[in-house]
């Protein structure tokens, strides 16, 4: 039952990364279809991402009064509505109005399935949980390329998004009873646990983060989660990961077509592949997690990402296409890791707030940066694509690194058992 229960869950965040990679993809084709400006398109993710916040910072009351379970059908119910009704508007106006529940849908399903696996399942299950959302935003730009090339047709590439969308609501709503009976199993097993002696690995654990976590509460107690030592620069870097995979995401295609002469549907193809590289990465970095540290693969991530990005200034076709991929690779360990590494680096006290104000602070990036490159390309041209992915990419590597040498001290006998 546990088993077939966590591909339930998988299943429910592939819902969730669907819709995010198809705007970037469409996008050249729907511009000139709605008579929409260039720039657009970042208004929508703003609002999107919006409507993502003020669903994640509701989540932990709605998940006490419905229930993950039915909070996560109801969300992709909504998401699945709005995605039909993208297949449909007459005008670029009403993306606006159906971005809203979109937004909502996602943030909801996103934050109550991140609180349930970190609650309930080790680090390769968060990773895997991730890379689940990437087979879902590989999907959506595959979907639309193949109804781009084949009907011309970006609407027909919504509609078919949105068929998908309901069809896994209905597994959900037939897997409702699930929900409550694994809770039950989890509960017995908690209390079977803490009524056991704590068995080797456990204590090792313990021993292990305990400097860690008692620096950190001491510091929580006093003067709040923000004023923990490094909390500000991991929230930089969750800004920065966000903003710029959801920047590569949304602009890709429209760089490719606009700046590199590939055909529209190509690009989408080829932005499905960046997807692919951070699905793939997550795949394999669940296995990687039981041998090798977070910190390790956080910080290789970061340089593999930078790589990519500097690879999308070559002129050669195989070169810049291939940083796409590299991009994704990069940014695949990223996320996951540094959200598992709160309670060893910030305390378990402080871990519950902490990972609601970083999801928060990683929406914002989604929110503010892609329209924020929207601006800067309808300013100047979309060639200035590389420049400022890197710079993100940049920024993001030193918060990193300064939230490494900031906990340094504190941290050298510090390990997490995955």
């Amino acid at each position: 039952m546990a088993t077939i229960f966590l591909i339930i869950i998988y299943l429910a965040f592939i819902s969730l990364g669907i819709p995010d990679s198809l705007l970037g993809s469409a996008w050249p084709v729907m511009r000139p279809d709605l008579g929409a400006t260039f720039g657009f398109a970042g208004v929508l993710s703003m609002v999107v991402a919006g409507g993502t916040i003020v669903s994640s910072l509701a989540c932990g009351s709605l998940v006490r009064r419905m229930g993950t379970g039915r909070l996560t059908l109801v969300s992709c119910c909504l998401t699945a509505a709005a995605l039909l009704g993208f297949s449909v508007v007459p005008s670029s106006i009403w993306l606006i109005l159906l971005a809203i529940p979109l937004g909502l849908g996602a943030g909801a399903i996103d934050a109550a399935l991140n609180h349930y696996v970190a609650e309930n399942y080790k680090a390769h299950h968060m990773n895997w949980l991730h890379c689940f959302w990437g087979v879902g935003a590989t999907m959506g730009p595959i979907i639309m390329s193949y109804y781009i090339a084949e009907h011309n047709s970006w609407r027909n590439g919504y509609t078919a998004v949105s068929i998908i969308q309901f069809s896994l609501a209905f597994v959900l709503l037939i897997t409702l009873p699930l929900w409550k009976r694994v809770a039950k199993l989890r509960e017995a097993e908690r209390l079977s646990s803490e009524s056991s002696p704590q068995g080797d690995e456990g204590a090792q654990e313990s021993s292990e983060t305990a400097q860690a976590m008692s620096a950190a509460a001491a510091g929580s107690s006093k003067s709040g989660v923000l004023q923990i030592r490094g909390v500000k620069q991991t929230l930089i870097a969750f800004f920065f990961y966000c903003g710029v995979e959801s920047t590569v995401g949304l602009w890709g295609a429209s760089y490719l077509v606009g700046a590199r002469d590939v055909t529209a549907e190509s690009a989408a193809g080829w932005i499905s592949l960046y997807y692919g590289g951070i699905t793939a990465g997550r795949l394999i970095t669940g296995f990687i997690t039981m041998k090798i540290h977070n910190r390790v693969l956080i910080r290789c991530g970061q340089i593999i990402a930078i790589a990519g990005g500097l690879l999308l200034f070559l002129p050669l076709q195989q070169l810049f296409l291939a940083g796409l991929i590299l991009i994704g690779l990069g940014l695949a360990p990223i996320y996951p890791g540094l959200l598992h590494e709160t309670p060893a680096r910030f305390g378990r006290e402080s871990a519950a707030k902490l990972i609601g104000y970083q999801m928060a602070t990683a929406y914002t990036g989604i929110t503010l940066l892609p329209p924020l490159f929207g601006f800067i390309a309808s300013q100047t041209n979309i060639k200035v694509f590389p420049f400022i992915v890197v710079a993100f990419l940049f920024v993001m590597l030193l918060s990193a690194e300064k939230v490494n040498s900031l906990l340094k001290p504190s941290q050298k006998s510090s390990s997490i058992s995955h």
